[in-house]
């Protein structure tokens, strides 16, 4: 936190160095963010380009109250938002496509086993409606509290909690099929 706080004061003064760095430092992270709410992973790029251009033009009038990570993660989630209202989409990408997984498998066997869980994993992900996705990802995979998500939705918390809710049984019930199987 206070690297970052360091690096928007570099930034804000101009330093190129600094916007590089917040870059590398964020870019992987809000790269799976966004291919884990939109459906290619061409548009997770524009995505998270389209964040960079837009916080980089913004260095004048910028103001960090909170967490850095937290405000291009919600960027994020804006703009894929507004991404799937353009362009009428209600997919995700692949969960292999959409991050960098580090496997502690003993072999080729266990690596198939992985990717057949993932790809059962992607694809149950496709079917929760994208409000319970968009709670879903960002609560596990960027660590979001219910009432940052409920702010970002523009609902209430206890509406957050249900669509996670929901969300979960959703993925419970149709993974519960295909896990015995």
């Amino acid at each position: 936190m206070l690297e970052d706080r360091i690096l928007v004061r570099k930034f804000k003064s101009g330093s190129k160095d600094a916007i590089r760095r917040i870059y590398e430092k964020y870019e992987s992270y809000l790269l799976t963010l966004a291919a884990n709410l939109l459906s290619e992973p061409n548009a997770a790029e524009d995505v998270v380009q389209d964040v960079f251009i837009s916080f980089v033009q913004s260095a004048d009038r910028f103001r960090l109250k909170g967490s850095l990570k937290a405000y291009l993660a919600t960027c994020i989630a804006n703009r894929a938002r507004d991404y799937l209202r353009k362009n009428k989409r209600r997919k995700t990408v692949a969960v292999d496509q959409a991050s960098q997984i580090a496997s502690d498998s003993d072999g080729p066997v266990q690596l198939v086993a992985n990717n057949e869980q993932l790809r059962r994993v992607s694809k149950a992900m496709t079917h929760p409606p994208y409000e319970q996705r968009e709670v879903i990802v960002l609560h596990l995979h960027g660590r979001f509290k219910f009432r940052q998500i409920a702010e970002l939705q523009n609902v209430s918390i206890k509406t957050a909690q249900s669509r996670y809710r929901y969300g979960l049984d959703k993925l419970r019930s149709l993974l519960d099929g295909e896990v015995t199987k």
